[in-house]
């Protein structure tokens, strides 16, 4: 089950969003090919992933700017672009271009901050944008809690796509990441769960200031929570058609 697109779109351009999106998967292609060669790979990662035993000691400082642009693998950049594309185009719609990418560089640092200050002593190298886009869509649960997310079901052969509150999608995600984070306190999980209650949280933080300047809960009753600008595709229910056997 997964979120695929909102129903809201922004009123310009999300160059920015865009922009990291493309970086993202340049930065991807261009180490592909260390895949099949995991000696090469795990090197390449020691090198430029983050490992908060080092940035504990002050050393590999970079390393918390250049994770946020590797990833694990193919499907690991998908999912995380996929929410890039999701939410971010609003919260760049909100603070701008310029303010959207120094946003999104806070969130990914506060994301770093609380996985380093959770695991000091950890020498596995973390990688991957999530705690950054996860400052996103903490900022557009604040803002937008009752925009409509569209969500696949997918089961074997079941396929079902069904609308949601965006308060529902993120709110049971987050509760998700606090959940497996204090069950898997002390072990190696293979996912930074801190780092994603890092950057959510710095993603509300940060942007609440702005919800405060445009009015707060009068922000959400002057819109009755729903996002500025209409949808512009067909916001229903959507199902695979049954296709029958005709009898012979």
């Amino acid at each position: 089950m997964f979120p695929f697109r909102d129903h809201n779109p922004s009123g310009r351009t999300p160059v920015v969003t865009y922009g990291l999106i493309a970086i993202n998967c340049i930065v991807f292609v261009m180490y592909w090919p260390l895949f099949d060669d995991q000696v090469a790979l795990s090197a390449f990662y020691d090198t430029w992933a983050m490992q908060p035993d080092q940035i504990a000691r002050g050393d590999a400082i970079h390393t918390t700017v250049t994770s946020m642009f590797l990833h694990g693998g193919l499907l690991h950049l998908l999912g995380n672009m996929l929410f890039l594309y999701i939410y971010g185009d609003n919260i760049e719609d909100v603070l701008g271009h310029f303010g959207f990418a120094a946003f999104y560089a806070v969130a990914g640092f506060a994301a770093a901050g609380l996985h380093i200050a959770t695991n000091p002593a950890s020498d596995i190298p973390v990688v991957g944008a999530s705690g950054a886009i996860s400052g996103v869509m903490g900022a557009y649960l604040l803002l937008y809690p009752k925009a409509k997310v569209d969500i696949a079901l997918v089961l074997v052969i079941f396929f079902k796509i069904f609308t949601l509150p965006a308060y529902i999608v993120l709110g049971l995600w987050m509760l998700f990441q606090l959940f497996n984070g204090f069950a898997t306190v002390g072990t190696d999980s293979g996912v930074a769960y801190w780092a994603h209650v890092g950057g959510f949280a710095a993603g509300v933080i940060v942007v609440l200031p702005v919800w405060l300047r445009l009015g707060g809960t009068a922000f959400w009753l002057r819109s009755l929570y729903h996002p500025p600008h209409a949808p512009t595709f067909d916001t229903r229910t959507t199902t695979i058609p049954v296709v029958r056997r005709k009898r012979r």
